[in-house]
């Protein structure tokens, strides 16, 4: 088979990880063409492969399909216009989720590309980890019967909440999206993904506990790099990204802040840019914090608890069942059998770590490999995140802020 032909529509982090799953398997994929508005962003991503830069994805769009297909990983409102352009071309598209932040926004995409008859798939990248097949094959078996309730933890991790959703680009509903949507449309897509049931009825409890200017310690300045408490701040811009900086951990986080990796660089990033700032003393406005009850179809229940405030890690998930219970942490998998009182371990090698500077544990290297070969041989099977699924999952997460935001137990259309 030849190549797959990519053209990538936003070369920020994420435009950046498919892109260099492409560049280091020329047999499988070649990137023709990177459009973004900053233009040494482009170039760099561009270079290696001697793809045609464009400043947006109009112009990208004007040129015509030449490529296959286009991932789409710009910021989360710039996703709908771009995804219904190229599917109206007859690209074939990836999209970075979430899908888009509104729900309209969200069904006229799915319209389109099903209008199209596109190979599309969204970036839910839980559902091709590797120890999600674990964790699906273990249910699949029948070994804990029949699913009856689910528990299910995203711990985001202190200085990851106030990297991306305190100083950084998802902070603010109003910009971004909403704080579920943004960062938890994964766990709930993989939720629905291992019952195997979409999410019926759901409501939710949450709120915008600490980063608030009642919260600021006394004596604390505006920027890190003037305050006197920093030393003893647990959310200090100075210590997350010096650190990183000086072990030579140049990829994400710290790729986001700065493109040059030098100490005069990152002065002037942390005096300038947003990411100096004190978490006290921003204009974010999306939740640290939110818990989310779920109905599966046929009965089954959930909750769902995502926060900020812990070290991060992997997932952390317990599946109740008739006849056993499966607990999985992205690393092993624990099953213990009432019938027999038996407990298996199965353990599990993830592809990197959990964040999206690590492949989301092998689920960004999987998904490429998914969508690149469907692409070239036509087999939407090997899809798991196509339009129906990832729109019913999304449908559920727009749900659950209704739920939150009106204190009701709102039904999923």
């Amino acid at each position: 088979m030849s190549p797959v032909s990519l053209a990538i529509v936003g070369a920020g982090d994420r435009g950046s990880g498919y892109a260099r799953w492409a560049l280091e398997h020329p047999d499988q994929a070649r990137i023709v063409a990177v459009a973004d508005p900053v233009e040494e962003r482009a170039q760099a991503l561009a270079r290696p492969s001697g793809a045609r830069v464009f400043p947006d994805w109009r112009q990208l769009a004007e040129a015509g399909r030449i490529a296959d297909a286009v991932v789409i990983a710009t910021q989360d409102s710039d996703h709908a216009e771009p995804a219904r352009t190229f599917a109206g071309l007859g690209c074939h598209l990836l999209v970075e989720k979430p899908l888009a932040p509104t729900e309209a926004e969200c069904r006229a995409i799915v319209s389109a590309v099903q209008r199209t008859g596109v190979i599309f798939a969204v970036c839910h990248v839980l559902r091709y980890a590797p120890y999600t097949d674990t964790v699906r094959s273990v249910l699949s078996s029948g070994r804990i019967g029949e699913i009856v309730s689910v528990q299910h933890l995203e711990p985001v991790g202190f200085w990851h909440q106030a990297h991306s959703y305190v100083r950084g680009n998802w902070r603010r509903s109003d910009q971004a999206s909403f704080m579920l949507l943004a960062k938890s449309s994964h766990d709930l897509d993989w939720l629905q993904y291992v019952v195997g049931r979409p999410v019926r009825r759901v409501s939710s409890f949450g709120g915008l506990k600490h980063f608030r200017p009642e919260n600021r310690p006394e004596g604390a300045a505006s920027r890190c790099l003037d305050c006197a408490v920093e030393p003893g701040c647990p959310y200090s811009a100075t210590r997350l990204y010096f650190g990183r900086l000086r072990e030579g951990r140049h990829g994400w986080p710290l790729s986001v802040v700065t493109p040059a990796f030098t100490e005069e660089a990152l002065t002037g990033a942390l005096r300038h840019g947003p990411y100096g700032r004190c978490v006290y003393d921003c204009d974010n406005d999306v939740v640290d914090h939110q818990v989310v009850a779920l109905e599966f179809d046929g009965g089954a229940t959930g909750t769902f608890t995502m926060t900020g405030f812990n070290t991060g890690g992997h997932r952390r998930t317990r599946i109740f069942g008739t006849h056993g219970e499966l607990s999985c942490d992205g690393r092993s998998v624990v099953v213990e059998d009432f019938r027999t009182g038996d407990s298996t371990t199965i353990a599990v090698t993830p592809t990197g770590d959990p964040t999206a500077g690590g492949g989301h544990a092998g689920g960004d290297e999987r998904l490429m490999e998914a969508f690149v070969r469907a692409v070239a041989t036509g087999d939407r099977g090997l899809i798991r995140s196509g339009p129906a699924e990832s729109l019913a999952s999304h449908l559920a997460v727009f749900a659950a802020e209704r739920a939150r935001l009106t204190d009701r137990v709102i039904t999923v259309e």
